[in-house]
């Protein structure tokens, strides 16, 4: 057995080829612009089944606005213009009578006057709710003569007051009144997304800088002994694609989802449970993997590993959430799946155990722990 002061150098073809690729499609996703711009589908569930899917939800597990309704006996709405069927109303729009919002935007006008009055053009008078404030629904009419929007709402502030206002600008400034709605709303921000492409592309430069001086710890490049970390990554792009499908594909389900979410992956209809089983599932990968780094790597290792996880869970999340819309996400995740669990078996299945220090190496050769050569 010889020893030698020389340590072995990790192969860094494939991280510096990769800086090109990865520039190229951030740069692609500026210029797309997210969610707000995207090709339009042809291919998609019917509003007529995901509306059944939505009711036989409903009906099965019990609906608290329906529900609230029927106590009130409010199960029709009275209305000027004419009369619609409540129920049928809130599983085409997701919201109903006793709806609470919270106000997003900076603030939110309401009319005072009835909506008869605005729609003829009559003298009204108008007051703003302050961002952060909470609404319910109070009433709905429908005016078919509003060329504007047909559907008025009228709302009630936390301070007693009341006012109306149209459907269209009313959810435009407005997010359900639950954690989980406004965590989806904030990472649907277009701004957001962009503030993430440009963490996202520093991060990853930083850390590409940081393999190729000192050899660090990387994700799919220079990976520790450990599945898990390329495992949650994989997953994160697959939620990511999936993600993006539902709205591609079934967009009133996910409408539904985003009213009234819940975290159990078997409340809802089978396109979300499938999603959410992925959202579970990347939280507990998540922590196996955060416990793994802290077992193999030091302290100040463990953390640069696992600030450079996050950076290529970040750039996974977007890349595959903004190309799927294209149709291009599907390929590529393939493709990604392929690529890591090779790069994971080629460079970390240890099969041999250095005779000095007792480190586990992948192959026969000098080991890179120790300098010794095994034979």
């Amino acid at each position: 057995m010889k020893t030698n002061g020389h340590k072995r150098q990790l192969p860094l073809q494939t991280a510096t080829a990769a800086l090109p690729l990865l520039a190229f499609c951030l740069s692609l996703l500026l210029l797309t612009g997210c969610y707000h711009k995207k090709t339009p589908s042809y291919f998609h569930l019917p509003d007529s089944i995901q509306e059944a899917q939505i009711t036989s939800r409903i009906k099965a597990n019990g609906d608290s606005i329906r529900q609230h309704g029927e106590a009130d006996g409010q199960g029709d709405w009275q209305r000027s213009a004419n009369r619609t069927d409540s129920f049928a109303f809130r599983v085409k729009h997701h919201y109903s009578q006793g709806f609470n919002f919270i106000v997003r935007s900076d603030s939110l006008m309401l009319l005072r006057q009835q909506p008869e009055e605005a729609v003829n053009k009559m003298e009204t008078d108008s007051f703003a709710v302050m961002q952060g404030k909470s609404l319910v629904v109070a009433d709905i009419r429908i005016l078919p003569n509003d060329k504007t929007d047909s559907v008025w709402v009228h709302i009630a502030t936390e301070d007693y007051t009341f006012g109306w206002i149209h459907e269209s600008r009313l959810l435009k400034q407005v997010d359900p009144d639950d954690p989980i709605s406004q965590f989806i709303s904030l990472f649907s921000n277009m701004h957001l997304l962009i503030f993430l492409i440009v963490i996202s592309l520093i991060a990853v430069s930083y850390l590409m800088r940081k393999i190729l001086k000192q050899n660090a710890r990387i994700v799919h490049f220079n990976d520790i002994n450990s599945f898990y970390p390329t495992l949650l990554a994989v997953i994160v792009a697959a939620s990511a694609t999936f993600y993006a499908s539902i709205q591609l594909f079934a967009p009133e389900t996910w409408r539904e989802f985003y009213f009234h979410p819940s975290l159990n992956p078997f409340s809802q209809p089978v396109l979300l449970n499938i999603f959410l089983v992925l959202v579970w599932a990347m939280l507990i990968i998540a922590i196996a993997a955060f416990d793994d780094v802290r077992r193999l790597l030091k302290s100040g290792d463990a953390m640069l590993y696992l600030c450079g996880l996050a950076a290529v869970c970040a750039v996974n999340y977007i890349v595959f959430s903004v190309l799927t819309l294209y149709y291009i996400g599907y390929l590529l995740l393939v493709a990604y799946i392929v690529y890591a669990v090779r790069i994971f078996l080629r460079r970390n299945i240890d099969t041999y155990i250095c005779g000095k220090c007792g480190a586990r190496i992948h192959r026969k050769g000098r080991c890179p722990h120790c300098g010794t050569l095994n034979e």
